[in-house]
């Protein structure tokens, strides 16, 4: 007789792919992933790889430190396998609720606000950079607000950069986040020196993002674009590069990380901006108030007296009381209600 097809028992044992390379990824395109392994080693090279089976549907970002096997030597019409994707110290996520104002920033799969699933658009970042206009377009501290919502839900730190201050003042809007203690770079043109940026704002914004992973978002026309080639000068060159994922086209809808120009000659870079140009606004449908409140560890500790189910919006609230005993001041609570406002929309 013929043996039965399942006579042979199914196996739960996953090989432990001991001698898997450590990838750093770079971009994400229909499916498949650019690797940076061996990074600032001798052997660094760019693999480009595919989701291995074994990973189901878990999602890979751009920043994730995964595990390759296959063939990782990054030759010509190779392809490696991404067997693992490493614990993150981070993720910039957003929901559903950005079906109308978002596209999806990786292009890996699709968009999730279609879906009503959460997407990461960058894991492992260290700072959120919010780039608006002091003018033309003008500033929308709506979307600065989510934008910081993000960033301490994910566990981000945010920095601020306002750009043509030459064609409006922009203290009003830098007022309004110093209760936020947020980082904020002024940036101008610089007309007479046929310059398009000052170079003292890029020196302190490049100082800021130093060694760290940053993600850039900001509007249309606010000048982010023309902030990224001034912080990497050869960032064209380097989406070329990456351009080789899947099909060969970067389009609008992806998230590219750039290496940062390195200051000391023995090393190929300085750190890591991550352009996301499809973002235009965070869901944060999966963010809670409390979320938001262990950002701001001048206020946390009163929340234990707080009914259940406290929204640390209403007149049962008891940071009210904590911060009337001089543990905080009101402009910082004000602020924390401001972004929680922000969170639902009505902020």
């Amino acid at each position: 007789m013929r043996p039965s097809k399942r006579s042979r028992p199914r196996s739960k044992i996953r090989p432990r792919h001991s001698e898997a390379a450590t990838g750093f990824v770079v971009a994400v395109n229909r499916g498949r992933y650019q690797c940076l392994v061996d990074e600032d080693g001798p052997d660094e090279r760019m693999v480009t790889a595919m989701r291995a089976r074994e990973l189901g549907r878990r999602a890979i970002a751009v920043g994730d430190r995964v595990e390759l096997v296959g063939d990782t030597s990054g030759d010509k019409d190779t392809l490696a396998r991404v067997v693992r994707i490493n614990k993150r110290r981070s993720e910039l996520r957003r929901s559903a609720d950005d079906a109308v104002d978002t596209v999806s920033g990786t292009g890996d799969g699709p968009d999730p606000a279609a879906s009503g699933a959460e997407k990461v658009l960058v894991a492992n970042a260290d700072l959120l950079v919010i780039v608006t206009a002091a003018a033309d377009p003008p500033p929308r501290t709506g979307f600065i607000d989510r934008c910081l919502v993000a960033a301490y839900a994910g566990g981000l730190q945010a920095v601020l950069v306002v750009t043509k201050a030459d064609l409006a003042d922009p203290s009003d809007l830098v007022a309004a986040y110093r209760d936020l203690t947020v980082a904020v770079v002024v940036s101008r043109r610089e007309r007479s020196a046929g310059k398009a940026l000052a170079d003292g704002a890029v020196a302190e914004l490049r100082e800021l993002l130093r060694g760290k992973v940053s993600v850039l978002v900001g509007h249309s026309g606010v000048g982010k674009s023309t902030l990224v080639n001034a912080l990497v000068p050869d960032a064209d060159r380097a989406t070329a590069t990456v351009s080789g994922v899947g099909k060969g086209r970067h389009t609008s809808t992806n998230a590219v990380a750039l290496r940062l120009p390195a200051r000391r000659k023995r090393s190929r870079g300085d750190g890591w901006v991550v352009d996301t140009p499809g973002v235009r606004s965070f869901g944060l449908a999966h963010v809670t108030n409390d979320d938001v409140l262990s950002a701001f560890d001048d206020l946390a500790p009163g929340a234990a007296q707080c009914p259940p189910g406290c929204d640390h919006l209403g007149p049962a609230c008891a940071l009210d009381g904590y911060v009337a005993t001089g543990h905080s001041s009101p402009e910082r609570l004000a602020s924390f209600r401001r972004l929680l406002l922000s969170r639902t929309g009505t902020g």
